[in-house]
């Protein structure tokens, strides 16, 4: 069967390659690596001064660092299961955040503190003006930043407000991460690290990815919307991260109090976020339902496919029975066949809002010719294909009814013949 680039593919581009990405990802690499390295010469620093090992504070600190990535990683990519976003603009975004966001606000807020909120206001006032005012400016600014460009190079990946939040909350992970680091190295030596772990680490771990989402549901309206509010949204997105990030950081300075009532109102705000998922998913379920009938008559499905498609129990079953059929390919195969069909859906969904791009069918006969490729690969040399565990019979699946797919398939192959390994995309 003819190999397709199942990743440009789902991510309706021409090549999975883009210089945007791998230039993007380079240096906030890079970035990440310097700000570590400057924690360790920091760390050695302390430690010759204290008379305590700095390398074993600098480690202590990094795992302790890494703990709260482990937790909400996998909570924020939970959000939306349905249509998964592609593993390395995630990464992008998580290493911006860690390297790039990180050392431009370090820069910004050690200058705006030393330069203006200090000078202007005198050393008490300026340092809480340079906590609950500038800091919030410049951190959610840098972390904002690559959202942006997300929105100019990728906006074809956010389908919904929930993309928004999980590309939002990856980037502010990766500054929690790293600015993580810094205070857990302070307490270290001083030696207050288990409550400064307890309260960043445990209690309040969700702060940076809340701010950011904000920015996030902006850029997702902007990214799914026409119109002029599109251009205002992800600056009224901006303004409410930095109300939220500033009102955490004044009410950390002013006691227990403070900070009592501005962890009960990130908890609400937590709890939209989540009705907020909750609604995106059923508005895919819904799209699945509405969008996908009329390509019953491609062979490549049937109305019970589209009830396994509609929710993740009926997908989990179906990858595996097909990796009974043909091992850990036939489950990836039907990976690819379930995120094919998924954004099939949605490219209808953005056509009737006003916002699919102009090579609309040219995506469409590409995700068609990935399912057709996709089944043939995951129904594996099987004498006679078994019956989907979803359906009564053989005949009640699309999966058992080959039809010819193969100018589909060709027309997706052309699309991406003599593309360029790092070439230009879209």
């Amino acid at each position: 069967m003819p190999r397709l680039d199942s990743k440009a593919i789902l991510q309706g581009r021409r090549s999975r390659y883009s210089m945007t990405l791998v230039l993007g990802t380079t240096i906030s690499v890079v970035c990440t690596v310097g700000m570590l390295g400057y924690l360790w010469l920091l760390a050695m620093e302390g430690g010759a001064a204290a008379g305590i090992d700095g390398a074993t504070g600098f480690v202590v600190s990094l795992v302790a660092a890494i703990v709260p990535v482990t937790i909400l990683v996998p909570l924020i990519l939970m959000l939306d299961r349905l249509e998964p976003e592609p593993g390395w603009v995630l990464f992008f975004a998580f290493v911006w955040g860690a390297g790039v966001a990180v050392l431009a606000s370090l820069i910004l807020n050690t200058w705006g503190i030393a330069y203006l909120t200090v000078p202007l206001f005198g050393r008490e006032a300026g340092d809480f003006l340079g906590t609950a005012l500038v800091a919030p400016v410049v951190e959610e600014s840098a972390k904002g930043m690559v959202l942006l460009i997300l929105l100019w190079r990728r906006r074809q990946e956010i389908d919904t407000f929930t993309d928004g939040v999980i590309y939002a909350g990856m980037v502010a992970t990766g500054f929690a991460f790293t600015e993580n680091v810094l205070y857990f190295l302070g307490a270290f030596f001083e030696g207050t690290l288990v409550a400064t772990f307890a309260i960043r680490g445990l209690i309040a771990p969700f702060g940076h990815p809340i701010y950011t989402a904000m920015i996030g549901l902006g850029v997702a309206y902007a990214a799914m919307r026409t119109g002029g509010a599109r251009f205002l949204a992800p600056i009224g997105g901006w303004v409410l991260a930095v109300l939220l990030h500033g009102l955490w950081n004044g009410a950390a300075l002013l006691g227990w109090t403070g900070l009592g009532v501005a962890y009960l109102l990130l908890f609400v705000v937590l709890m939209f976020l989540l009705m907020i998922a909750r609604r995106d998913r059923h508005g895919q379920v819904a799209a699945i339902a509405r969008y996908l009938p009329p390509y019953i008559s491609t062979g490549l499905l049937s109305q019970t496919d589209i009830t396994m498609l509609s929710s993740m129990t009926g997908r989990r079953r179906a990858r595996e029975w097909a990796a009974r059929n043909a091992g850990p390919r036939g489950r990836a195969a039907m990976k690819d066949y379930q995120s094919a069909a998924t954004e099939l859906a949605l490219l209808h969904r953005k056509m009737d809002a006003g916002v699919a791009r102009r090579d609309w069918k040219v995506n469409r006969d590409s995700f068609l010719a990935l399912m057709h490729v996709a089944r043939d690969t995951f129904l594996g040399r099987l004498p006679g294909p078994v019956t989907p565990g979803w359906a009564e019979s053989p005949t009640d699946s699309g999966f058992m009814r080959r039809a010819d797919f193969a100018h589909v398939i060709a027309q997706a192959q052309a699309q991406q013949h003599h593309v360029p390994r790092h070439g230009r995309t879209r």
